[in-house]
């Protein structure tokens, strides 16, 4: 049985040390030349040497906004050390220990790009790559495939009327790599996500002034420095202007889009049978199998998670219905749990783009993988320290990285500092 894994970043790795566990020959296609997707510092942005897009939004300087007693694998945890909150570098080094001490990278083909990916009449796959140094195609076939791409390389931009008069420079978070181009800038940013705030707070040190635009219900606490202020969402652009939904405008010399990725999967044929708008991918199986054809699987998805926690046990849930350890509900009772949830996420006011969304919808969620595939659940305490981590990266922007947190049980979690 042959498997094959799309990504070498934290959710790649997990399919293929699982996909390993669980009998499969596997194959890592990653189309960099090493692992850990998102958290791979890249300094060029644009198209890389062979003409793809940049796939990293990764910044130099950046530290977790999770502590790392949450971010490491069920099974393999984050190496101690005295700060919670670690730098991306650290992160990176921890993905390439994980991928060492379960011998995954004799089986990643790097340089690797996913064409295409199509399903044949007798329900395997097809799967064309370009080898990039070689500069050639091959053809592959495997009995399963899991998407472990990522969704965080493909910018989203809001349509404002006026964009295309604006004078200033308009930036896409994507392409963010430093503070030094806003120095002395005007800057607004657009945005209420973490990206957001963080990015505000990093360039208010080199701006001359910052506005932060957001629609949030309830503004942060946070106490941002004296040259950062927040203003409701755009109504439209001018040349030199941003006029509010409130009727008031500021000039500006750079517009900051902190406005979030586009799901994409160029790789996938028509005939896979997933259809994607507005960031929502369907029809899917507890957010991560595809439905039409149940040897597809979609690892990370959902958002505001414990993602490595996550993936893992996402990649453990699919491999479980792949190998027919447990068999799969009927199609019409997968489609009745879909649409069950579709229903329940509209009741609850939740847009179309918000249907991966977890929060605190996420133990829940948690609860449900494991129940459904009859596997380990994740620690209740991994949950519970990302909700009230998060809870303090909203209240206290400039100081939550100074906690420390200790994990007692699978219950219980302390701050220490």
């Amino acid at each position: 049985m042959k498997l094959c894994v799309i990504g070498s970043g934290a959710a790649g790795l997990a399919g293929a040390k699982h996909g390993k566990h669980f009998g499969y020959e596997v194959t890592v296609f990653e189309q960099s030349n090493q692992v850990g997707g998102t958290w791979v510092y890249d300094e060029n942005i644009g198209k890389n040497k062979y003409g793809i897009d940049t796939h990293s939004s990764m910044y130099k300087g950046l530290h977790t906004n999770l502590p790392k007693e949450i971010m490491g694998y069920p099974d393999f945890p984050i190496p101690a050390q005295q700060n919670s909150y670690i730098s991306s570098n650290d992160m990176l080094d921890f993905l390439n220990l994980y991928t060492d001490n379960f011998k995954i990278r004799e089986l990643i083909k790097f340089e690797h790009h996913v064409l295409r990916v199509r399903p044949l009449k007798d329900d395997t796959w097809e799967v064309i790559v370009k080898d990039l140094k070689k500069n050639e195609y091959n053809i592959f076939n495997f009995d399963a495939v899991l998407v472990c791409s990522g969704h965080y390389h493909t910018p989203t931009y809001p349509i404002f009327k006026g964009a295309d008069i604006f004078k200033g420079k308009q930036i896409h978070s994507h392409d963010y790599r430093c503070p030094d181009l806003f120095k002395s800038e005007n800057v607004l940013v657009i945005g209420g996500g973490p990206s957001g705030f963080d990015l505000a707070n990093e360039i208010s040190k080199k701006a001359n002034r910052v506005t932060l635009s957001h629609h949030l219900k309830e503004p942060p606490k946070t106490v941002f420095q004296s040259n950062v202020d927040q203003k409701p969402d755009v109504l439209y652009l001018q040349e030199n202007n941003v006029v509010f939904n409130d009727g008031t405008s500021q000039a500006y010399s750079v517009i900051f889009y902190c406005t979030g990725y586009k799901y994409t999967f160029p790789f996938l044929s028509v005939d896979c049978g997933i259809a994607c708008d507005d960031n929502f991918v369907r029809p899917l199986y507890k957010h991560c199998l595809s439905i039409n054809r149940p040897s597809l699987g979609f690892i990370g998805l959902p958002f505001y998670v414990c993602a490595t926690q996550m993936f893992d046990l996402q990649a453990r849930f699919c491999l479980k219905f792949f190998s027919k350890q447990k068999e799969l509900p009927s199609k019409e009772k997968m489609l009745q749990d879909f649409h069950k949830e579709v229903n329940e996420r509209v009741a609850k006011g939740f847009k179309k783009h918000q249907f991966h969304m977890m929060g605190p919808e996420q133990i829940k969620y948690y609860a449900d993988l494991a129940e459904a595939a009859e596997i380990e659940p994740l620690k209740p305490v991994i949950t519970k320290l990302h909700n009230w981590s998060s809870k303090r990266f909203l209240d206290d922007l400039t100081n939550f990285r100074k906690d420390v947190f200790r994990i007692l049980d699978d219950e219980t979690f302390i701050k220490v500092q």
